[in-house]
């Protein structure tokens, strides 16, 4: 059956339905011979879920799954106490380990049984990503809310990377050659440089470019998380020249190759977020080019570093509201720039970096470039989030043990890169030999390991910018 009609027959029908799906928690002593739940079951809740207009109706379905089918607080607290217990009367350990194992037990929430049994399911597994694809966003947009949801995201996530871990991954490398559907969802997927037209995408995956995705054995030849890589002679400091619209070149010189640069990695699949599939992918790609050109010395990223216009707009304003004069710039540049602008307050600057207007301004893209490569190192290395990188792709590349190398100025020139970050891109460099060493102390002491570059930008944010 499909969902019921509106109002109260709906909810009515809601109820029914994850009454008759949720397959309750059998007794503790006989959850080794509890029957699964019938298949016919499962089958009624995927087919009901997907009839389900996405949005408000669903988002029901999924606060009323995570609210009356969680975890029986009585029994928590009634083996909770009998741990206590056992280990107060000192009983032996036995006694106590399976008191602990009995409340390990009831700690599970009762819809974890129905995720189980719909990833047996076939095509279950694909069903769950897009579920859990419905709750990300419905706790982005507040569409779903509070404790009892965010837990079940919580739950579903720690499965979903059992499930996909690295054991049922597939490296696949996509060429012109690859299925059209397959380049067709690598295109659509595509978040860092959106593909163009198929000219483009015959580029991103011909000669001195790879392209490799990882697929799960049970849901096979579809693109979970997408790598671009360029083969070049250097490290790249402009996506431009990684990107721009030439037409293929027929065949690749080895000898030209000596560097692997990572431009792009983008997770296809919502449902998939938080689950640890990048770090392994970008580990598997290096085992693989390392096979194919041995003679590649040098693996580099060139990143994007979403977030630092608005960063930066956002220093402004506070300053602003502080006092009328600026700390972010030297006297001199401010001087300069309140020339060129004809206007010495903060608001101009503030609009001139919204709507991008600077970058026609040959003399304006000069003076900014010595202060923003200063406060764009300090974003970088300085602004944290619970003492780890605030930046969201620093704070990835670093836990993979990278190191912050290199601050491009006028890096990325296309309408969205200047939007975001001013036109400015970074090298994350991957020294293979010290990349778990350096993952230990970002993770462990929060130490970040940059370059000189890096580190002279810092201090003379330091010395010229007061925060």
């Amino acid at each position: 059956r499909g969902p019921a009609g509106s109002g109260t027959a709906s909810v009515a029908g809601m109820e029914e339905l994850l009454s008759r799906s949720v397959p309750p928690l059998p007794p503790y002593e006989t959850k080794e011979k509890a029957p699964p739940p019938a298949e016919l079951r499962g089958a009624e809740f995927v087919r009901y879920y997907r009839a389900l207009g996405a949005g408000q109706p669903r988002a029901e379905l999924l606060t009323r799954l995570a609210r009356d089918f969680g975890v029986d607080h009585g029994r928590v607290a009634e083996f909770s106490a009998k741990v206590l217990q056992a280990r107060e009367q000192q009983r032996e350990l036995g006694a106590l380990l399976q008191a602990e194992d009995r409340l390990r037990y009831y700690l599970s929430p009762q819809y974890r049984g129905l995720f189980q049994h719909l990833g047996r399911l076939e095509g279950g597994l694909r069903f769950l990503v897009e579920l859990r694809g419905d709750l990300v966003e419905g706790l982005a947009t507040k569409a779903v809310d509070g404790p009892h949801v965010k837990e079940m995201n919580g739950v579903l996530k720690n499965m979903l990377s059992e499930w996909f871990s690295t054991g049922f991954l597939n490296l696949e490398r996509v060429t012109w050659q690859s299925p059209c559907e397959v380049l067709q969802k690598i295109s659509d997927s595509e978040a860092v440089h959106p593909v163009r037209n198929w000219v483009d995408m015959k580029r991103r995956v011909g000669s001195y470019r790879r392209c490799y995705f990882f697929s799960h054995c049970a849901i096979p030849g579809e693109p979970l998380i997408v790598l671009h890589v360029a083969l070049t002679s250097d490290i790249s400091s402009s996506i431009q020249a990684i990107v721009k619209e030439v037409p293929p070149l027929e065949t690749e010189d080895t000898d030209k190759i000596t560097t692997a640069i990572f431009y792009s990695i983008s997770l296809t699949q919502q449902g998939l977020q938080g689950v640890e599939l990048g770090t392994y992918l970008i580990k598997r790609v290096v085992k693989e080019l390392q096979k194919e050109l041995p003679q590649i010395k040098a693996f580099s990223t060139l990143s994007p570093i979403p977030g630092f216009t608005k960063w930066l707009v956002g220093l402004l304003s506070s300053q602003t509201k502080e006092l009328e004069r600026n700390e972010l710039f030297t006297e001199s540049e401010w001087q300069e720039i309140s020339e060129i602008t004809g206007d010495s307050t903060t608001e101009t600057l503030k609009k001139l970096l919204n709507n991008n207007e600077w970058v026609r301004s040959e003399k304006l893209v000069k003076v900014f470039h010595v202060p923003f490569m200063r406060l764009c190192a300090w974003y970088l290395y300085g602004e944290k989030h619970r003492g780890y990188a605030l930046n969201p792709v620093a704070n990835f590349h670093l836990q993979n043990g990278s190191v912050m190398w290199r601050i491009n100025w006028m890096a990325d020139t296309s309408p969205r890169g200047i939007a975001a970050s001013c036109g400015m891109m970074v090298n994350y460099r991957y020294f293979l030999e010290d990349t778990a060493s350096n993952s230990a102390a970002y993770l462990g002491t929060k130490q970040i390991k940059a370059s000189e570059q890096v580190l002279s930008l810092v201090s003379q944010f330091q010395q010229n910018s007061k925060l």
